[in-house]
C-alpha cells in the first residue's frame, strides 16, 4: 500500500467533493500536473486549492511534483560542455555509419 493510500486508510474526514480516503483523492492526484501546469480553469483550480489546504498526503504529491518540475525546468536551461556535446555527436555519427554498414 502506498504512503498515500496509507494516509487516507485511516481518514475519517470527507475530501473536498465529500468522498471518504483515496476515492476522495484520486481525482485531484491526476489534476496536480495540470494545477502545476496551469491548465485549469478557475473553478477547477479553486477545488484543487481547497482540497490541497485539508489534505496533507496531497500536499506532499503537489510539493514533490512541484520540485521536480523546478528541477527539471533548471536543468533544461543549462548547457552541456562543449567538449562533451562534441564527443557525443561523435559517438552518434559512428553509430549511424555502423548502421549503414
Amino acid at each position: 500500500m502506498s504512503d498515500l493510500q496509507h494516509d487516507h486508510a485511516h481518514d475519517d474526514g470527507p475530501g473536498a467533493d465529500g468522498a471518504k480516503g483515496v476515492e476522495g483523492c484520486a481525482d485531484f492526484l491526476e489534476r496536480i500536473i495540470y494545477f502545476l501546469d496551469n491548465e485549469l480553469d478557475a473553478d477547477d483550480c479553486s477545488l484543487v486549492q481547497a482540497h490541497l489546504d485539508e489534505c496533507g498526503p496531497c500536499l506532499r504529491k503537489y510539493d514533490l511534483e512541484r520540485t521536480v518540475k523546478a528541477v527539471v525546468a533548471r536543468s533544461c536551461r543549462e548547457s552541456a560542455p562543449d567538449t562533451l556535446r562534441q564527443r557525443v555527436l561523435l559517438q552518434i555519427r559512428e553509430v549511424q555509419i555502423r548502421i549503414t554498414d
